[in-house]
C-alpha cells in the first residue's frame, strides 16, 4: 500500500496532477504562476495556467501545493531538484529550531 500524501512527506510523492502556486521566485516572471502540474523534469514544474503552460524552474523558487485533501504545503524549489523517480530515495535531513 502507498502511504497518503502528506505535508511531512510530499517530497516522496508524485506532483503531477496536484495544484500549485509559486509563492516567491527569483525570476519574478515566475512569481505567482498557479494552476496544475502536468510535467515534471529534472530542474523544472510545468504549471497549466489559464494562458497556458508555464515552465518553472525548481531551484530557487518556493510552491505552494494543494494536496489531494485540500492540505497547503510550501515545499522549497531546491528540494525538488533531480529526477522525480530518484527524489523518493532522497534522504531530508530536518533543521531543528
Amino acid at each position: 500500500m502507498i502511504p497518503m500524501q502528506k505535508p511531512t512527506n510530499i517530497i516522496k510523492h508524485e506532483l503531477i496532477g496536484l495544484d500549485a502556486e509559486v509563492v516567491e521566485s527569483k525570476n519574478k516572471k515566475e512569481s505567482k504562476i498557479s494552476g496544475t502540474i502536468t510535467d515534471e523534469t529534472r530542474n523544472m514544474l510545468v504549471i497549466k495556467t489559464p494562458a497556458g503552460e508555464k515552465k518553472v524552474a525548481k531551484e530557487n523558487a518556493r510552491f505552494m501545493l494543494t494536496l489531494p485533501d485540500s492540505r497547503k504545503v510550501i515545499v522549497e524549489g531546491n528540494l525538488l531538484v533531480g529526477k522525480p523517480e530518484a527524489r523518493i530515495q532522497k534522504r531530508i535531513i530536518k533543521k531543528r529550531v
